[in-house]
Protein backbone atom coordinates (compact mmCIF):
# COMPACT_ATOMS: atom_id res chain seq x y z
CA UNK A 1 0.00 0.00 0.00
CA UNK A 2 1.26 3.44 -0.85
CA UNK A 3 2.17 5.49 2.18
CA UNK A 4 0.28 8.48 0.79
CA UNK A 5 -3.01 6.52 0.56
CA UNK A 6 -3.39 5.90 4.29
CA UNK A 7 -5.89 8.00 6.24
CA UNK A 8 -4.27 9.75 9.21
CA UNK A 9 -5.92 11.27 12.25
CA UNK A 10 -4.11 14.53 13.08
CA UNK A 11 -6.33 15.94 15.82
CA UNK A 12 -8.69 14.66 18.49
CA UNK A 13 -10.99 16.60 20.78
CA UNK A 14 -13.22 14.93 23.34
CA UNK A 15 -15.70 16.66 25.64
CA UNK A 16 -17.73 15.25 28.54
CA UNK A 17 -16.57 11.64 28.06
CA UNK A 18 -15.87 10.35 31.57
CA UNK A 19 -12.70 12.07 32.86
CA UNK A 20 -12.20 13.76 29.48
CA UNK A 21 -14.00 16.99 30.29
CA UNK A 22 -12.29 18.84 27.43
CA UNK A 23 -9.22 17.18 25.99
CA UNK A 24 -7.33 18.12 22.81
CA UNK A 25 -4.54 16.22 21.11
CA UNK A 26 -2.96 18.21 18.27
CA UNK A 27 -0.45 17.14 15.62
CA UNK A 28 -1.06 13.45 16.25
CA UNK A 29 1.72 11.34 14.70
CA UNK A 30 1.39 8.00 12.82
CA UNK A 31 2.75 6.32 15.97
CA UNK A 32 1.19 7.88 19.07
CA UNK A 33 1.84 6.56 22.59
CA UNK A 34 -0.06 7.52 25.74
CA UNK A 35 1.51 7.15 29.16
CA UNK A 36 0.71 8.31 32.66
CA UNK A 37 -0.29 7.13 36.12
CA UNK A 38 -3.09 4.66 36.76
CA UNK A 39 -6.41 6.45 36.38
CA UNK A 40 -4.95 9.27 34.31
CA UNK A 41 -7.19 8.57 31.31
CA UNK A 42 -5.10 6.41 28.95
CA UNK A 43 -7.71 3.68 28.69
CA UNK A 44 -10.48 6.28 28.42
CA UNK A 45 -8.91 7.78 25.29
CA UNK A 46 -8.50 4.25 23.93
CA UNK A 47 -12.18 3.65 24.69
CA UNK A 48 -13.20 6.78 22.76
CA UNK A 49 -11.90 5.11 19.60
CA UNK A 50 -13.58 1.84 20.58
CA UNK A 51 -16.88 3.62 21.28
CA UNK A 52 -16.82 5.43 17.93
CA UNK A 53 -15.96 2.22 16.09
CA UNK A 54 -18.79 0.36 17.83
CA UNK A 55 -21.26 3.15 17.02
CA UNK A 56 -20.53 2.41 13.35
CA UNK A 57 -20.41 -1.38 13.55
CA UNK A 58 -22.93 -2.23 16.30
CA UNK A 59 -25.01 0.93 16.49
CA UNK A 60 -25.14 3.83 18.91
CA UNK A 61 -27.56 2.21 21.34
CA UNK A 62 -25.47 -0.94 21.87
CA UNK A 63 -22.26 1.03 22.29
CA UNK A 64 -24.09 3.39 24.67
CA UNK A 65 -25.74 0.69 26.77
CA UNK A 66 -22.48 -1.26 27.02
CA UNK A 67 -20.88 1.72 28.79
CA UNK A 68 -23.66 2.52 31.24
CA UNK A 69 -25.38 5.30 29.25
CA UNK A 70 -25.17 8.96 30.33
CA UNK A 71 -24.98 8.02 33.99
CA UNK A 72 -21.56 6.42 33.52
CA UNK A 73 -20.36 8.03 30.29
CA UNK A 74 -20.88 11.75 30.79
CA UNK A 75 -18.33 13.60 32.87
CA UNK A 76 -19.58 13.93 36.44
CA UNK A 77 -21.17 17.28 37.18
CA UNK A 78 -21.52 18.25 33.51
CA UNK A 79 -24.69 18.81 31.49
CA UNK A 80 -23.56 19.16 27.89
CA UNK A 81 -23.37 16.79 24.96
CA UNK A 82 -20.70 14.13 24.69
CA UNK A 83 -18.60 15.40 21.78
CA UNK A 84 -15.98 13.59 19.69
CA UNK A 85 -14.21 15.57 16.97
CA UNK A 86 -11.57 14.22 14.61
CA UNK A 87 -9.47 16.00 12.02
CA UNK A 88 -7.98 13.63 9.47
CA UNK A 89 -6.56 13.39 5.98
CA UNK A 90 -7.61 10.70 3.55
CA UNK A 91 -4.21 10.93 1.85
CA UNK A 92 -1.04 12.89 2.44
CA UNK A 93 -2.02 15.40 -0.26
CA UNK A 94 -5.74 15.74 0.51
CA UNK A 95 -7.31 18.55 2.58
CA UNK A 96 -8.02 18.10 6.25
CA UNK A 97 -11.55 16.87 6.96
CA UNK A 98 -13.22 17.53 10.32
CA UNK A 99 -15.75 15.04 11.68
CA UNK A 100 -17.89 16.26 14.57
CA UNK A 101 -20.24 14.02 16.54
CA UNK A 102 -22.34 15.19 19.52
CA UNK A 103 -24.49 12.70 21.44
CA UNK A 104 -27.27 13.29 23.91
CA UNK A 105 -30.00 11.25 25.59
CA UNK A 106 -33.75 11.60 26.12
CA UNK A 107 -36.44 9.33 27.56
CA UNK A 108 -36.25 7.15 24.43
CA UNK A 109 -32.50 6.63 24.68
CA UNK A 110 -29.38 8.06 23.03
CA UNK A 111 -29.56 10.17 19.90
CA UNK A 112 -27.21 12.08 17.61
CA UNK A 113 -27.68 15.74 18.53
CA UNK A 114 -25.21 17.03 15.91
CA UNK A 115 -23.12 15.41 13.23
CA UNK A 116 -21.18 17.14 10.51
CA UNK A 117 -18.29 16.86 8.09
CA UNK A 118 -16.42 19.80 6.69
CA UNK A 119 -13.25 20.65 4.82
CA UNK A 120 -11.41 23.63 3.44
CA UNK A 121 -10.59 23.48 -0.27
CA UNK A 122 -7.14 25.04 -0.61
CA UNK A 123 -5.17 27.01 1.98
CA UNK A 124 -7.30 30.14 1.74
CA UNK A 125 -10.73 28.68 1.01
CA UNK A 126 -13.66 28.98 3.37
CA UNK A 127 -14.63 25.85 5.36
CA UNK A 128 -17.44 23.99 3.61
CA UNK A 129 -19.74 21.70 5.58
CA UNK A 130 -20.73 18.97 3.12
CA UNK A 131 -22.68 16.93 5.66
CA UNK A 132 -24.74 18.61 8.36
CA UNK A 133 -27.30 16.77 10.51
CA UNK A 134 -29.19 17.49 13.72
CA UNK A 135 -31.35 14.91 15.42
CA UNK A 136 -31.72 12.71 12.35
CA UNK A 137 -32.39 15.40 9.74
CA UNK A 138 -30.05 17.38 7.54
CA UNK A 139 -28.27 17.84 4.23
CA UNK A 140 -25.49 16.05 2.42
CA UNK A 141 -23.68 17.37 -0.65
CA UNK A 142 -23.00 14.75 -3.31
CA UNK A 143 -19.93 14.30 -5.48
CA UNK A 144 -16.33 13.22 -5.40
CA UNK A 145 -15.11 16.66 -4.28
CA UNK A 146 -18.21 18.22 -2.68
CA UNK A 147 -18.42 22.00 -2.90
CA UNK A 148 -21.12 24.65 -2.48
CA UNK A 149 -21.99 24.50 -6.20
CA UNK A 150 -22.75 20.78 -6.04
CA UNK A 151 -26.12 19.20 -5.45
CA UNK A 152 -27.27 19.14 -1.83
CA UNK A 153 -29.78 16.47 -0.79
CA UNK A 154 -32.15 16.87 2.13
CA UNK A 155 -32.29 13.65 4.09
CA UNK A 156 -34.22 12.30 7.05
CA UNK A 157 -32.95 9.21 8.82
CA UNK A 158 -35.30 6.57 10.15
CA UNK A 159 -34.30 7.48 13.69
CA UNK A 160 -32.14 10.21 15.31
CA UNK A 161 -30.34 7.28 16.95
CA UNK A 162 -28.66 6.51 13.60
CA UNK A 163 -25.39 8.10 12.54
CA UNK A 164 -25.64 9.94 9.23
CA UNK A 165 -22.10 9.00 8.18
CA UNK A 166 -22.78 5.32 8.89
CA UNK A 167 -26.07 5.44 6.96
CA UNK A 168 -25.27 7.70 4.00
CA UNK A 169 -21.78 6.27 3.74
CA UNK A 170 -23.30 3.17 2.19
CA UNK A 171 -24.24 5.14 -0.95
CA UNK A 172 -21.82 5.70 -3.84
CA UNK A 173 -23.03 9.26 -4.38
CA UNK A 174 -21.34 10.28 -1.11
CA UNK A 175 -17.74 9.09 -1.66
CA UNK A 176 -16.18 11.30 1.04
CA UNK A 177 -18.75 10.10 3.57
CA UNK A 178 -18.20 6.52 2.42
CA UNK A 179 -14.45 6.90 2.87
CA UNK A 180 -14.89 7.95 6.51
CA UNK A 181 -17.30 5.08 7.13
CA UNK A 182 -14.79 2.57 5.73
CA UNK A 183 -12.01 4.15 7.75
CA UNK A 184 -13.79 3.90 11.10
CA UNK A 185 -15.35 0.46 10.57
CA UNK A 186 -11.88 -0.86 9.68
CA UNK A 187 -10.18 0.12 12.94
CA UNK A 188 -8.53 -2.66 14.94
CA UNK A 189 -8.48 -2.22 18.71
CA UNK A 190 -6.67 -4.94 20.63
CA UNK A 191 -7.60 -6.27 24.06
CA UNK A 192 -5.22 -9.18 23.66
CA UNK A 193 -4.56 -11.68 26.44
CA UNK A 194 -2.13 -14.58 26.29
CA UNK A 195 -4.75 -17.02 27.62
CA UNK A 196 -7.09 -16.30 24.72
CA UNK A 197 -4.38 -17.17 22.19
CA UNK A 198 -4.28 -20.71 23.61
CA UNK A 199 -7.68 -21.67 22.21
CA UNK A 200 -8.27 -24.46 19.70
CA UNK A 201 -10.78 -22.89 17.31
CA UNK A 202 -12.52 -24.49 14.35
CA UNK A 203 -10.25 -24.72 11.30
CA UNK A 204 -10.60 -21.99 8.72
CA UNK A 205 -8.46 -19.14 7.49
CA UNK A 206 -9.06 -15.74 9.09
CA UNK A 207 -7.30 -12.65 7.79
CA UNK A 208 -7.12 -10.58 10.96
CA UNK A 209 -6.51 -11.22 14.62
CA UNK A 210 -9.58 -10.74 16.79
CA UNK A 211 -9.59 -8.12 19.55
CA UNK A 212 -8.96 -10.80 22.20
CA UNK A 213 -6.53 -12.87 20.09
CA UNK A 214 -8.60 -16.05 20.32
CA UNK A 215 -8.26 -16.78 16.58
CA UNK A 216 -4.45 -16.69 16.45
CA UNK A 217 -4.26 -20.25 15.01
CA UNK A 218 -6.66 -19.24 12.22
CA UNK A 219 -4.50 -16.23 11.34
CA UNK A 220 -1.38 -18.41 11.27
CA UNK A 221 -3.25 -20.83 8.98
CA UNK A 222 -4.24 -17.93 6.71
CA UNK A 223 -0.68 -16.62 6.46
CA UNK A 224 0.65 -20.14 5.90
CA UNK A 225 -1.74 -20.67 2.97
CA UNK A 226 -1.86 -17.18 1.44
CA UNK A 227 1.31 -15.33 2.51
CA UNK A 228 4.00 -17.91 3.36
CA UNK A 229 6.82 -15.38 2.89
CA UNK A 230 5.15 -12.97 5.31
CA UNK A 231 4.72 -15.76 7.86
CA UNK A 232 8.37 -16.71 7.45
CA UNK A 233 9.36 -13.10 8.13
CA UNK A 234 7.16 -13.02 11.26
CA UNK A 235 8.67 -16.27 12.54
CA UNK A 236 12.23 -15.13 11.80
CA UNK A 237 11.55 -11.95 13.75
CA UNK A 238 10.01 -13.96 16.58
CA UNK A 239 12.97 -16.36 16.70
CA UNK A 240 15.29 -13.36 17.06
CA UNK A 241 13.26 -12.29 20.10
CA UNK A 242 12.64 -15.71 21.66
CA UNK A 243 15.82 -17.79 22.15
CA UNK A 244 15.85 -21.23 20.51
CA UNK A 245 12.43 -20.89 18.93
CA UNK A 246 12.50 -22.79 15.63
CA UNK A 247 9.00 -23.18 14.18
CA UNK A 248 5.32 -22.30 14.67
CA UNK A 249 2.65 -24.27 12.85
CA UNK A 250 -1.14 -24.52 12.74
CA UNK A 251 -2.35 -28.06 12.08
CA UNK A 252 -5.89 -29.30 11.51
CA UNK A 253 -6.99 -32.00 13.96
CA UNK A 254 -9.29 -34.90 12.97
CA UNK A 255 -12.22 -33.20 14.71
CA UNK A 256 -11.80 -30.07 12.57
CA UNK A 257 -10.16 -27.88 15.16
CA UNK A 258 -6.89 -26.00 14.70
CA UNK A 259 -3.89 -26.85 16.83
CA UNK A 260 -1.12 -24.27 17.23
CA UNK A 261 2.24 -25.91 17.88
CA UNK A 262 5.58 -24.34 18.74
CA UNK A 263 8.93 -26.09 18.29
CA UNK A 264 12.07 -25.18 20.19
CA UNK A 265 15.57 -26.30 19.24
CA UNK A 266 17.12 -28.77 19.90
CA UNK A 267 13.94 -30.75 20.70
CA UNK A 268 12.43 -32.84 17.91
CA UNK A 269 8.81 -32.63 19.06
CA UNK A 270 6.82 -29.37 19.19
CA UNK A 271 4.73 -28.36 22.17
CA UNK A 272 1.12 -27.24 22.13
CA UNK A 273 0.57 -23.49 22.28
CA UNK A 274 -1.26 -23.87 25.58
CA UNK A 275 2.07 -24.87 27.13
CA UNK A 276 4.08 -22.04 25.53
CA UNK A 277 5.06 -18.97 27.51
CA UNK A 278 2.78 -15.94 27.69
CA UNK A 279 5.53 -13.79 26.21
CA UNK A 280 6.01 -16.05 23.18
CA UNK A 281 2.31 -16.04 22.36
CA UNK A 282 1.85 -12.31 22.88
CA UNK A 283 4.87 -11.43 20.77
CA UNK A 284 3.63 -13.76 18.01
CA UNK A 285 0.18 -12.16 18.16
CA UNK A 286 1.56 -8.61 18.01
CA UNK A 287 3.77 -9.47 15.04
CA UNK A 288 0.79 -10.84 13.10
CA UNK A 289 -0.89 -7.45 13.61
CA UNK A 290 2.18 -5.34 12.80
CA UNK A 291 3.03 -7.38 9.70
CA UNK A 292 -0.53 -7.83 8.46
CA UNK A 293 -0.41 -8.04 4.62
CA UNK A 294 -3.47 -5.77 4.43
CA UNK A 295 -3.28 -3.80 7.68
CA UNK A 296 -6.20 -1.97 9.28
CA UNK A 297 -5.94 1.77 8.88
CA UNK A 298 -5.79 2.34 12.63
CA UNK A 299 -4.48 -0.07 15.25
CA UNK A 300 -4.90 0.40 19.00
CA UNK A 301 -2.89 -1.66 21.50
CA UNK A 302 -3.10 -1.43 25.28
CA UNK A 303 0.05 -2.07 27.33
CA UNK A 304 2.00 -4.31 24.93
CA UNK A 305 4.72 -4.72 27.56
CA UNK A 306 2.73 -7.21 29.64
CA UNK A 307 4.51 -10.62 29.77
CA UNK A 308 7.39 -9.41 27.57
CA UNK A 309 11.01 -9.14 28.67
CA UNK A 310 12.01 -5.46 29.12
CA UNK A 311 14.93 -5.82 26.69
CA UNK A 312 12.49 -6.71 23.90
CA UNK A 313 10.47 -3.54 24.27
CA UNK A 314 12.66 -0.93 22.52
CA UNK A 315 12.79 -3.27 19.52
CA UNK A 316 9.02 -3.69 19.65
CA UNK A 317 8.71 0.11 19.63
CA UNK A 318 10.88 0.22 16.49
CA UNK A 319 8.67 -2.41 14.85
CA UNK A 320 5.62 -0.33 15.74
CA UNK A 321 7.19 2.71 14.10
CA UNK A 322 8.01 0.69 10.98
CA UNK A 323 4.43 -0.57 10.87
CA UNK A 324 3.17 3.02 11.13
CA UNK A 325 4.26 3.53 7.51
CA UNK A 326 1.22 1.41 6.58
CA UNK A 327 -1.19 2.05 9.45
CA UNK A 328 -1.72 4.50 12.30
CA UNK A 329 -0.95 3.15 15.78
CA UNK A 330 -2.33 4.32 19.13
CA UNK A 331 -0.66 2.61 22.09
CA UNK A 332 -0.92 2.91 25.87
CA UNK A 333 1.98 1.90 28.08
CA UNK A 334 3.46 1.96 31.56
CA UNK A 335 6.90 0.79 30.44
CA UNK A 336 9.94 3.12 30.34
CA UNK A 337 11.72 0.44 28.27
CA UNK A 338 9.09 0.74 25.54
CA UNK A 339 9.27 4.53 25.77
CA UNK A 340 13.07 4.32 25.33
CA UNK A 341 12.42 3.36 21.71
CA UNK A 342 10.20 6.40 21.01
CA UNK A 343 10.62 10.01 19.89
CA UNK A 344 9.40 13.01 21.94
CA UNK A 345 6.84 13.90 19.23
CA UNK A 346 5.24 10.46 19.58
CA UNK A 347 4.57 10.47 23.34
CA UNK A 348 1.79 12.17 25.29
CA UNK A 349 1.76 12.19 29.10
CA UNK A 350 -1.67 12.20 30.70
CA UNK A 351 -2.46 13.53 34.16
CA UNK A 352 -5.41 14.75 36.21
CA UNK A 353 -5.73 18.46 36.94
CA UNK A 354 -6.86 19.91 40.27
CA UNK A 355 -10.51 19.36 39.24
CA UNK A 356 -9.94 15.68 38.47
CA UNK A 357 -10.15 16.02 34.68
CA UNK A 358 -7.64 14.49 32.27
CA UNK A 359 -5.10 16.75 30.62
CA UNK A 360 -2.35 15.81 28.18
CA UNK A 361 1.09 17.19 27.38
CA UNK A 362 3.40 16.01 24.63
CA UNK A 363 6.95 15.28 25.74
CA UNK A 364 8.30 17.27 22.78
CA UNK A 365 6.71 20.35 24.37
CA UNK A 366 8.33 19.83 27.76
CA UNK A 367 11.28 22.05 28.60
CA UNK A 368 14.66 20.44 27.95
CA UNK A 369 13.42 17.05 26.74
CA UNK A 370 14.33 17.43 23.07
CA UNK A 371 17.76 18.81 24.00
CA UNK A 372 18.44 15.82 26.27
CA UNK A 373 17.44 13.45 23.46
CA UNK A 374 19.77 15.21 21.00
CA UNK A 375 22.60 14.61 23.48
CA UNK A 376 21.97 10.87 23.67
CA UNK A 377 19.42 10.49 26.45
CA UNK A 378 16.58 7.99 26.14
CA UNK A 379 13.00 9.11 26.63
CA UNK A 380 12.10 6.36 29.11
CA UNK A 381 15.13 7.20 31.22
CA UNK A 382 14.13 10.87 31.33
CA UNK A 383 10.67 9.76 32.44
CA UNK A 384 12.04 7.63 35.29
CA UNK A 385 14.46 10.36 36.33
CA UNK A 386 11.52 12.76 36.63
CA UNK A 387 12.42 15.16 33.84
CA UNK A 388 8.82 15.24 32.62
CA UNK A 389 6.68 18.15 33.74
CA UNK A 390 3.75 15.90 34.63
CA UNK A 391 2.80 12.26 35.08
CA UNK A 392 4.59 11.25 38.30
CA UNK A 393 1.92 9.56 40.47
CA UNK A 394 3.93 10.33 43.62
CA UNK A 395 3.85 14.07 42.99
CA UNK A 396 0.74 16.21 42.76
CA UNK A 397 -0.10 16.84 39.10
CA UNK A 398 0.59 20.30 37.78
CA UNK A 399 -2.11 22.29 36.09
Amino acid sequence: MSKTSIPRIEYLRVQNYRALRDLELKNITPLTVLLGPNGSGKSTIFDVFAFLSECFTLGLRKAWDKRGRFKELRTRGQDGYIVIELKYKETKESPIITYHLAISENNKGPYVAEEWLQWRRGKTGQPFRFLNFKEGEGQATTGEMPDKEDKRDNEKLESPEFLAVSTLGQFAKHPRVSALRRFITGWYLSYLTADNTRTQPEAGEQERLSASGDNLPNVIQYLKEQYPERLEHILNTLSNRIPRLEKVDASIMPDGRLLLQIKDAPFTQPILAKFASDGTLKMLAYLTVLYDPDPPQLVGIEEPENHLHPRLLPELAEECRAASANTQLMITTHSPFFVDGLKPEEVWVLYRDENGFTQAKRTADMQGVKEFIKNGALLGQLWMEDYFDVGNPLINSKT
